[in-house]
Order: structure tokens, then sequence, then C-alpha cells
């Protein structure tokens, strides 16, 4: 571009979305548009919003009113909001937010960088006025620039992103999408029904990740594990899953987002086989009580839930299993509530996360009776917190003593590195804290753990602990 468009970026929501980011970012820097880490040094500032909870369309519209302060009093000329609140709301947005210059839905993403660069409307800034009605009936007077629109029956790749993550691990998608028909869930309805990248594409991808430093990729997807039944790949993503084992320079693999209904013996068999696959399955369950389940349409049973658990643990010794539960859901009774929160004693995860559940009225759950006050639904939100922070503090301090293989995130203090081991996942898991000065972000090491902080490891280099000569034992450099 001549005039050299600086561009702020604001990334809302789960990892699907920084994907999205990532891709958006490329592109833009592809037309020539400068990256700006500031906004109030933006030409134009683009918000990418997340719509699945009212939690998460709250911190959108915060934000955006944020932004707008850019645009009212700085350099700003020019504020697009794109991504799932977008495709959820529509014009509605424009109601609550007249001087928003676009909005982008998820499926017209790849038309993002012609909202921002090559605008339809006048998109001149508004002239300092002293009175504000007079500002008002200018704006009112601007067309919005709408890019709308229904799911595209291929999905679109991610290929070319400037990536937000560090260099040594990637966010890999595999499809976009979901056949799920949970009762709870907006997702269908933002982003379509499942559709899956061809093999080929999705290892090309891979191929350029791993040729921009990525030594870690996880594995995402609305359904990873629906992966190649709407293209008729049989192989699925067990096959998949063999096909990037296969790859050089990548060491782990991690699966997130499996969902149990269609969790085969070949996926298992896969997870156990490749070495690169780290062993680590995130695995949303949402509840156990069958009654609940049904209402949710989870099409799974606690039966058929426990068989799977115990044939992965069986298949895969070790396996870290993180999984996903909603506390609250409507007219959840007390005695259905303590059959989850013993399940989750019972099972004793390895992580876990728990949501309030979250009436949205343009969902099945949302319109059914028994909708329970959000003062109950917190409450059994913390109960089983504290039961899994029991659990998962006793796993972490059961680790003193043992050896792992971590690989360095980032500097976090003065001789102490972020770092994770194979059971532990960016963003969402606890962390191991490594005592060295001399350890690099990006790299694989070996450490032993010294202790444990709460959920978290503290861990010091194999190589920073050397034998004493004259005494034989071990001590530390």
């Amino acid at each position: 571009m001549a005039d050299r468009t600086t561009v702020a970026f604001v990334s809302l929501g789960c990892v699907k979305n920084l994907v999205d980011s990532e891709k958006i970012l490329g592109q833009l820097a592809e037309r020539g548009a400068v990256i700006a880490a500031d906004p109030v040094d933006a030409d134009v500032i683009v918000i990418n919003t997340c719509g699945f909870l009212q939690a998460a369309r709250s911190e959108a519209h915060k934000v955006i009113a944020e932004m707008l302060r850019y645009k009212r009093s700085g350099r700003c000329r020019r504020l697009v909001v794109v991504g799932c609140l977008v495709q959820r709301d529509g014009r509605a947005l424009l109601d609550a937010f007249p001087e928003v210059d676009a909005l982008v839905g998820v499926h017209r993403r790849d038309d993002v960088p012609d909202a921002i660069l090559t605008p339809t409307t006048d998109t001149a800034p508004v002239a300092r006025q002293s009175h504000r009605r007079s500002r008002a009936r200018a704006d009112r007077r601007r067309q919005a620039d709408l890019y709308m629109g229904d799911y595209h029956p291929h999905v679109a790749l991610d290929t070319a992103r400037l990536r937000l993550t560090p260099h040594h691990y990637a966010y890999l998608r595999i499809g976009e999408g979901c056949d799920q028909k949970c009762t709870f869930c907006t997702i269908p309805a933002i982003r379509g029904p499942m559709r899956s990248k061809p093999p080929q594409a999705v290892l090309a991808e891979a191929r350029e990740l791993i040729a921009d430093g990525a030594a870690e990729l996880n594995i995402i997807g609305q359904d990873t594990t629906a992966y190649g039944k709407d293209i008729d790949y049989r192989p699925g993503l067990a096959g998949l899953l063999r096909q990037l084992d296969q790859l050089d320079g990548l060491r782990w693999i991690r699966l997130l987002y499996a969902y149990p209904t269609a969790f085969t013996d070949g996926m298992i068999e896969a997870i156990a086989d490749c070495g690169k696959v780290v062993k680590y399955v995130d695995l949303p369950l949402q509840h156990i009580n069958d009654r609940i389940l049904k209402t949710m349409r989870r099409q799974v049973t606690r039966a058929q839930t426990e068989a799977l658990l115990d044939k992965l643990r069986r298949r895969v010794p070790g396996v870290a299993i993180r999984t996903t539960l909603i506390a609250g859901f409507p007219g959840e009774t007390e005695e259905e509530f303590d059959e989850l929160l013993q399940f989750v004693r019972q099972m004793r995860f390895a992580a876990v996360g728990v949501f309030a559940y979250s009436q949205e009225p343009d969902t099945p759950a949302g319109r059914l009776k028994g909708q329970l006050p959000e003062e109950i639904r917190q409450q059994r939100v913390e109960a089983i917190m504290k039961t899994q922070q029991e659990i998962a503090f006793a796993q972490a301090a059961a680790l003193k003593g043992q050896v792992l293989e971590v690989l360095v995130d980032e500097k976090a203090a003065r001789g102490r590195y972020i770092a994770r081991h194979a059971g532990q996942a960016p963003d969402v898991d606890a962390v191991t804290y490594v005592l060295s000065d001399r350890v690099r972000p990006g790299r694989f090491i070996q450490v032993r753990c010294e202790a444990s902080e709460g959920y978290d490891l503290i861990a010091r280099p194999v190589d920073d602990i050397l034998p004493s000569r004259k005494t034989g034992k071990r001590k530390r450099t």
C-alpha cells in the first residue's frame, strides 16, 4: 500500500479464534499494512470477537467501547469488528455501536483485509465538533460495510499466518464447524456444520509451521474426533495423527477438543503407537449423569464414558486426561450434581475446567424450565474446583524427585523460566518453573522436579546438579 496503513489488532476468545487472527494478520502484512503494538498509533483498529457465551459477548462489548475512544480522540479513523460475535448478532451490533465502520462474519474471514484497507464507505474522520449531538448526527449518516454470509462448504486454509504464539509451538486447525447438536451450544449456529480440511492441506500447513520453528503442534477444531467424516477420509483422525507423526522436525503433537462420542479404538491405538503424539488428551465431558447427558444431547452415557476412560488409561499408561464440565445445567438436582462431584473425585483427572452454565436464549437449553439461580451455579463451580484442586495439588507434589522432559516457553523472572512437560498444554494448564539462568525458550531439556507450588512444579535442569568429587553427593551449581 502506498500509504502504509497502520493496524492495531485485538484478538479475543479461544485458540480457534487465535488462528483466525494469525491468518488475518498474515493477509494484512501481505497487503502492506503495518501492524501496530498500541492502538494509539493505529489508523485502523480490528477486534476479533468471541460470541459463544454471554460473558464473552460482554467482554467484546467492553473492548469495542474502549477502542471507540481511540477513534473519537486519536489517530484511528476506522474500527472493524470481526468474528463470532458478528456472525451471531450481525446488524444488532450497529445498534449498540453505530460508530463501527465494518462488520465481518466468521465465514467472510478472508475479506477482512478489504474491509480494512479498501472500504466502500466514506471513512473520513468526523470533524471534531464542540456539540456532541452534531457528532452523533454525522455518525448516523454513515453506512457501515457489512461482510456477512453463510458458511462456505470448504474450510478456509490457515497458511501464511503471522503467528501470535511463541515460535516453538503452534495451533494446527484440522477442521471447522461442528455436527454435534448439544442443546447448550451456539457453535454450530455460528460456525456451521463440520468441514474437514483435506489431509494433504493439513500436512502442508504442518510443514509450514515446522519450517517456521514450531516443534510442538496442538491439534484443534470444534470436534477433532469427527475429522474426515464429511470428506470420506476413512482413516479419520487416527490416520491423520499417524501421518503427522512421520514429519521431520516435529517433537510433540497434542490432541485437543476430542469429543467422547466418536473416540474410536483406532484413535487410542494411534496415541499409544505414535512417538511424537504426547500422552495427553483434552476430552470435554460436560457432565456424567445420564439424564443430564440426554438433555444435553451428548449422545453418550455414563457407562460408555467410564469405559472410554478405562480403555485410554489401560492402553496409554500415564496418559494425562483433561476435561471440561458444566455446573448448574437447567434442572440439575443436588443429587445429580453430587454424582458429578463424586465422579471428579473418583477419576482424578490431570486437569479440569469448569463453566457455570450460561443461559443462551437461542439454544434449546436456554428455553428449558428449571433454570438455576446464578448463585447456585457459581457455588457448584467452586465445589468442583475445590475438589479438583486437592487432586491436582497432590498429583503435583507426587512428582517431586522425578526427571521430566520439558519445553521451555519464556523467561518469568531472573533465574526462573516457564516450561511445560508433556502433560501440560499451553495457555490452559499448570506450568513447570525451571530454576536456571542457562536455559533458552524453545529448547527441550531434562529437569528434576524439586517441589510444587499449588498446581505448578518447581524444577532444575539435570545438568545443573553435579556430583561432588569428594563425597560423591550431588550438588547444585
